[in-house]
């Protein structure tokens, strides 16, 4: 049975795409503030096994994706790409142009002998539309705390600009955040499923897969030095998970595994702020915001020079 979700597009009505952004996210935006903070790695696991519990993204990514040989390759080559989308400026759509080349050629055929292909307009928007909830989360469990209401508006207006940067479908875009609730919600229910590729990556989150290349007889070394960070990453993914998609994986959350995350959450809040912004953000995103700081400390002098 196949199920028909809501019309993402139906708000917009029959009225023209707006025009592609000159890139993906303007300085001094909420997500320019948030997405390279280093708590920004706690709610990306989430947001993945959200992606690959779509039946489309999960037969494409079992046949094509390094997850299960090189996790930390590709878990670092991932962060740098969303990096690049929020921090590099035109350069942000040069790596989406990078992206969709890169995908193109992906696809994939199930065990039922469909065809999937990376591209498809539904499974590419959804792999963004996942961070919306990946930022609303990672504020409520490591930030601030719960966005207000035009916290979110703003946040999910900005994230509407970078998923047309990405050339999703307009159809494939709620129009607000609370169609986008409605949307995700339905989704979760009516088409993600528990699949091998969801639980191989639950696995891997629990007992991190060594660096390719380290010898065999390390193994057991590197198994019990990350078991504790395993154990973190476990909170922090399926904690932030819906708990109908945790009902779906079969994944149990106690009270008491809340209650671990929160501690950790709030203890995460509360240091994070008191690094140096160097050390409080990815590399990228830290020299972005100082370019920024410097081209607009240049305007000011430029605007006060005597003519």
């Amino acid at each position: 049975m196949t199920a028909t979700l809501p019309d993402p597009s139906t708000a917009a009505g029959s009225r023209p795409a707006p025009e592609r952004p000159r890139r993906l996210a303007e300085p001094g935006g909420l997500m320019w503030d948030s997405v390279g903070l280093v708590t920004f790695s706690f709610t990306s696991g989430s947001a993945f096994l959200l992606q690959v519990m779509e039946p489309s993204i999960a037969a494409v990514v079992d046949q094509n994706s390094t997850f299960r040989t090189d996790p930390i390759g590709r878990g670092l080559r991932s962060l740098a790409s969303v990096m690049m989308w929020v921090y590099a400026d035109e350069e942000s759509l040069a790596e989406v142009e990078r992206l969709r080349e890169m995908h193109s050629t992906l696809e994939a055929v199930d065990a039922n002998g469909v065809r999937h292909t990376a591209l498809s307009s539904g499974p590419w928007a959804w792999v963004l539309l996942t961070g919306v909830h990946a930022f609303t989360e990672g504020a409520k469990y490591f930030g601030k705390g719960r966005l207000d209401r035009t916290e979110v508006d703003e946040m999910y207006q900005e994230m509407k600009q970078l998923m047309r940067g990405f050339k999703v479908a307009e159809k494939e875009i709620p129009g607000t955040y609370d169609e986008f609730v409605a949307f995700f919600e339905t989704k979760i229910v009516e088409q993600l499923d528990d699949n091998v590729v969801a639980q191989d990556f639950l696995t891997g989150v629990r007992h991190p897969g060594p660096p390719l290349g380290t010898p065999r007889l390390l193994t057991p070394v590197w198994r019990a030095l990350t078991n504790p960070l395993g154990y973190v990453q476990h909170l922090s993914v399926v904690g932030t998970l819906p708990q109908a998609a945790r009902q779906k994986l079969g994944v149990r959350w106690t009270r008491k595994q809340e209650a671990q995350l929160k501690a950790f959450g709030w203890l995460v809040a509360r240091a994070v702020p008191l690094l140096p912004e160097r050390l409080r953000y990815f590399p990228i995103a830290y020299e972005a915001r100082r370019l920024e700081r410097n081209r607009a400390a240049l305007r000011r002098v430029i605007d006060l020079r005597p003519v």
